[in-house]
C-alpha cells in the first residue's frame, strides 16, 4: 500500500521557511493536514495561518528544537492525539557553517551535527513508531547532493548529510527485516536550493557564502517529495546537476573532488566580498521566514541547463581519458583561507 496522496497528515520539521515551508502550503493545498515544527513559535503561526486559507486543511504549529529528544516524541505524540496517524513525516531541518574546520568554533560543529544527525534520528525514531503501530506510513529525509559527494569549507554540513544518507540505508533494512512492506524510508538530495538556507548559515571562512550554481527553485523539491508520497523511491536527486555529479563522484571520484574543490574556492565563497565570523542560526533561530532566498533560481534555466551540459562533458572527457589508461588532467586547485 503506498501513502495517501491526499487527506492524509504529515508532519514537517524545519517548517518556517525554504523548503519545509513550501513543502506545508503545497500539502495543504492537497487537502492534507500538516503539522508544523522549527524553532520559532511566530514564524510557524504564520505558515499554520497560510496553510488553513485552503480550507479543508487543518495546521498544527508545534514549536520544536529537533535536537531536544524527548521534544520530538511530543511533536509525534500531539500530531497522532489532533489527527489519529501520521501518514508521511519529512526530516528537513539542518544548519550549516562554512570554513575551514579548523576555524570553526568545536561548539559550532558539534552543534550542526546535533540538528542535522540526531535531529533526524529522533524524528525517525519517533515517526517509525507511529509507522510500525498503524501499519503503513512513509518517512522521508532530505539529505543533500552533498551528502554524495562532498565539498570543502562545508564539512560538518556534508558529513552530516552522508550520515542522513546512510540512516536512510540502515533504517530501511530493518523494516524489510521486520516484514513492514508498508513503512516506507525515502532519501532525497536536492542539489542548490533557492531558500534563505546561505543567509543563515554560521560562517567562518572570511567570505560571504553564495550558492554555487546551478541553483533551482524550492518548488522542485516540493514536486519530489510529493511524488513520494504517491510512489516511494529508496533515493532521489532534485535536479540534474545533482545526478550527474552523483555519478561523476561514483565513476571518478578523484577527478570530481578536485573539481569540486575548484568550484568551492571559485564559486562558492566570494573572491571579492569579506564577511564578519558569525554563528548564524546554528546555536539559536533567527527572525524572519520564507520560501525562496532571492537567489534567482527560477530565473537560471540557461544556467542550470549549462551546467548540467559541462558536468557530462566533464564525465565523458574522464572516461575517454581512462579508456586509454591515463589519468584525467584537471585544474590545480587553490585553497583560499581567511582574509586578515
Amino acid at each position: 500500500m503506498m501513502a495517501r496522496s491526499e487527506g492524509g497528515v504529515v508532519v514537517i520539521t524545519g517548517a518556517s521557511s525554504g523548503v519545509g515551508r513550501a513543502c506545508a502550503e503545497a500539502f495543504a493545498a492537497r487537502g492534507w493536514h500538516v503539522v508544523l515544527a522549527a524553532r520559532r513559535a511566530e514564524e510557524l503561526n504564520e505558515v499554520a495561518r497560510r496553510c488553513r486559507r485552503h480550507g479543508k486543511s487543518r495546521a498544527l504549529p508545534v514549536p520544536t528544537d529537533v535536537t531536544d529528544a524527548a521534544a520530538v516524541d511530543r511533536l509525534a505524540q500531539e500530531a497522532v492525539a489532533a489527527f489519529g496517524r501520521i501518514d508521511v513525516w519529512l526530516n528537513n531541518a539542518a544548519v550549516a557553517a562554512f570554513g575551514a574546520l579548523d576555524e570553526i568554533p568545536a561548539d559550532v560543529c558539534r552543534q550542526v551535527v546535533d540538528t542535522n544527525v540526531n535531529g533526524y534520528v529522533y524524528g525517525a525514531r519517533a515517526a517509525l513508531t507511529a509507522m510500525r503501530r498503524q501499519g503503513s506510513g512513509t518517512l522521508i529525509n532530505v539529505s543533500s547532493v552533498v551528502g554524495a559527494s562532498p565539498v570543502p569549507y562545508n564539512a560538518p554540513y556534508a558529513l552530516t548529510k552522508a550520515a542522513v544518507r546512510s540512516l536512510g540505508i540502515s533504517l530501511r533494512q530493518e523494516l524489510w527485516l521486520e516484514g513492514h512492506r508498508d513503512v516506507h524510508v525515502c532519501t532525497v538530495l536536492p542539489a542548490t536550493m533557492d531558500t534563505p538556507f546561505f543567509q543563515g548559515a554560521a560562517n567562518y571562512s572570511g567570505r560571504k557564502v553564495i550558492p554555487m550554481a546551478p541553483v533551482y527553485t524550492p518548488e522542485r523539491a516540493v514536486r519530489a517529495i510529493l511524488r513520494l508520497t504517491r510512489a516511494p523511491r529508496r533515493e532521489v536527486y532534485v535536479g540534474p546537476a545533482a545526478a550527474v555529479l552523483a555519478r561523476c563522484t561514483k565513476l571518478f571520484p578523484a577527478l570530481t573532488e578536485k573539481v569540486l574543490a575548484y568550484q568551492m574556492n571559485r564559486s562558492h565563497l566570494s573572491r571579492t566580498e569579506p564577511a564578519a565570523d558569525t554563528a548564524g542560526n546554528v546555536p539559536h533561530a533567527l527572525p524572519g521566514g520564507a520560501v525562496h532566498g532571492g537567489w534567482h533560481g527560477a530565473r537560471r534555466t540557461a544556467g542550470r541547463r549549462l551546467a548540467t551540459a559541462a558536468a557530462a562533458a566533464g564525465v565523458a572527457y574522464a572516461a575517454a581519458w581512462a579508456s586509454r589508461g591515463r589519468q584525467p588532467l584537471c585544474g590545480r586547485t587553490r585553497a583560499v583561507g581567511r582574509r586578515g
